[in-house]
């Protein structure tokens, strides 16, 4: 089963490229950069990876940015999980970035977007690894840095496949970015938001992402199996769900291996994901390998979460059928 997964086509739609920051990519740039770290080794960085809830994990994942300062870092830091990526067997990917998480340490948009998107092109040229980028809003700021960061993007608006929403989600419910996303929408970007596991008025919010905001697709979005009338408006609505099985293990202490069958049972097209893999220490593979083992999911339910990310990408419908046609050959 470990074979078959791997060998998998695949594609992962829920990964922060913050969060692809290997320790030893940090202290490379902490020394290039003449920044200090708090650390003496990668595995002593390593070993302070202790997260027990959202806000915990978010103190160390911002801490981390504080290396990536020049349009080579970020091309780096891309470069290399495209490249892992490719390793993995995944062909195309959706990335999330968080530039309000740089410009507030003064870098500049065009330095964060720039190195990203040479990466991309390369990764795809030289690995064939395709991929898109979804901005991502930080939902703990203001809605107006919002606005500013979705307008310092509209130069840059055809490297850009949509937006999402990310960060501490308690007391910064969706429809405070309202007006971004609606701005956003009308320039023709695609519309995600997280909502993450076990938040405070998490049904609420999954609400208003699906009837206010009007989402294309749900970040994490565990919770809405607590609401049946949730779940069918998703169902409905055709909507992606990414769940990210080994990052819920540190905010629930499950891979959500049952959530995720339930999901499945229920016709919702729920996906699996990395989230932030330096940080949780797996990426693609390692991830539907554990729920795999967890849940002892068969090869058709993997096959089936797998179709599901395809078919949720925001691709068009003829690149969408190519690379479904390709699964249904490997698992022929």
């Amino acid at each position: 089963m470990k074979a078959f997964i791997e060998n998998m086509p695949k594609a992962e739609l829920h990964v922060h490229i913050e969060g692809t920051l290997e320790p030893e990519l940090s202290f490379a740039l902490a020394k290039k950069n003449n920044v200090s770290l708090p650390f003496d080794t990668p595995q002593a960085l390593i070993a302070a990876y202790d997260f027990y809830d959202l806000p915990s994990f978010l103190k160390i994942y911002y801490a981390g940015m504080s290396v990536l300062i020049e349009e080579d870092d970020f091309y780096q830091l891309t470069w290399d999980y495209l490249a892992k990526a490719a390793s993995q067997n995944i062909v195309y990917a959706e990335i999330f970035f968080d530039p309000q998480g740089h410009t507030i340490r003064g870098v500049a948009f065009d330095t964060v977007i720039k190195g990203i998107r040479r990466a991309q092109c390369d990764a795809e040229n030289k690995l064939g690894i395709r991929s898109q980028l979804i901005m991502c809003f930080l939902r703990d700021m203001s809605a107006e840095s919002a606005m500013e960061h979705l307008k310092l993007a509209e130069p840059y608006l055809d490297w850009l496949v949509g937006v999402g929403l990310d960060s501490d989600e308690f007391n910064n419910p969706p429809i405070k970015f309202k007006d971004v996303f609606a701005l956003a929408r009308k320039w023709g970007l695609k519309l995600t938001m997280h909502c993450d596991v076990n938040q405070k008025n998490t049904l609420e919010h999954i609400r208003q992402v699906l009837e206010e905001i009007e989402v294309d697709r749900i970040d994490h979005g565990v919770n809405a199996l607590e609401s049946d009338e949730l779940c069918e408006l998703i169902k409905s609505k055709g909507l992606g769900l990414t769940v990210c099985p080994v990052s819920n293990q540190f905010v629930v202490q499950s891979l959500t291996s049952g959530e995720i069958r339930d999901m499945l049972k229920r016709g919702m097209k729920a996906t699996i994901n990395s989230d932030d893999p330096a940080y949780f220490r797996a990426y693609l593979n390692e991830n539907l390998i554990a729920l795999q083992q967890e849940g002892d999911f068969s090869r058709s339910e993997l096959k089936t979460l797998m179709a599901n990310a395809f078919s949720v990408t925001w691709l068009p419908e003829s690149d969408k059928r190519a690379y479904l046609d390709r699964l249904e050959q490997y698992y022929a």
